[in-house]
């Protein structure tokens, strides 16, 4: 029989870790003195070990490892595990690569300074809303054309018991989240969609459709402060990051209104870009 530190020295594992499998039930040692505590280890102990280095090293977990070893699962269970850590591998793979893709075109930048507008890679979950849909005839018109979306889409909320605020009792709905569902450029005729998040479905009306806009894996989102005749740098810098990042627009785009009061002070207006994408 072995020491624990001789035991150490010999399968190259630290006193700790051995201490520690001994704590989770992986490898006992055969033998604990009784008066001193000194634990002691067979050679035999060494297969066992490497067994527990061997899957540790597939990246299961010491718990996952505790199940394999002590509860005699069966072979297609051993499998699925380790189907499901090769799942999970194969998304940091994936997440990592396109990271690194990241990094490489800030490298292509001529100046490394940070701008303005931060674009960054975001999933958003699907959103029940209330929507009321409409034409902007032209480009100078899509404010005028949402603001009286929105009331009528308040209104209507309002009808169903909630208030256009996030304080205070009853419920509440906000912010308001435009979509835009012309997937290419267009000044004329231009698809608009004013929606208010909700927490309930409602019944639709004539004018209001209660729906639910699809979530997405991968949304190109910027931020930007300021007043909407703003809006265009924002646009640009988040256009200019899809395409420098090799990904294409899969969906209309959203704007949502963080932080926005019907003629308070534009400068403290906060609107989300929400974009779309995949590769």
């Amino acid at each position: 029989m072995f020491k624990i530190g001789d035991f150490s020295k010999l399968s190259l594992v630290s006193v700790r870790m051995l201490r520690y499998y001994d704590e989770m039930g992986l490898l006992k040692p055969v033998k604990v003195d009784n008066f001193t505590g000194y634990r002691f280890y067979s050679a035999q102990q060494l297969a066992q070990l490497n067994r527990i280095l061997a899957l540790k090293d597939l990246g299961l977990s010491l718990e996952q490892i505790a199940k394999v070893l002590n509860e005699g699962l069966t072979s297609e269970q051993i499998r699925g595990m380790l189907r499901l850590k090769q799942l999970e591998l194969s998304k940091l793979i994936h997440d990592e690569q396109a990271r690194l893709e990241r990094i490489e075109a800030w490298l292509e930048r001529e100046e490394l300074v940070m701008s303005d507008y931060t674009v960054v890679i975001k999933k958003v979950e699907p959103l029940l809303v209330v929507e009321a849909k409409g034409v902007a005839p032209d480009l100078e018109l899509i404010g005028p054309t949402l603001d009286r979306l929105f009331d009528e889409a308040g209104e209507y909320a309002k009808q169903q018991g909630y208030k256009a605020c996030t304080a205070g009792s009853g419920e509440t709905f906000g912010p308001g989240t435009t979509v835009y569902y012309d997937m290419e450029y267009c000044e004329k005729n231009i698809q608009v969609g004013a929606c208010l998040p909700i927490s309930r479905v409602l019944p639709s009306s004539e004018r209001i459709e209660v729906k639910t806009l699809p979530g997405y894996d991968t949304i190109a989102s910027v931020i930007h402060n300021g007043s909407f005749s703003g809006l265009a740098g924002a646009y640009k810098a988040v256009m200019d990051w899809i395409e420098a990042n090799n990904y294409h627009i899969c969906g209309p785009n959203r704007e949502l209104n963080l932080e926005y009061e019907r003629g308070g002070d534009q400068s403290k207006y906060v609107t989300e870009i929400q974009v779309p994408v995949s590769r």
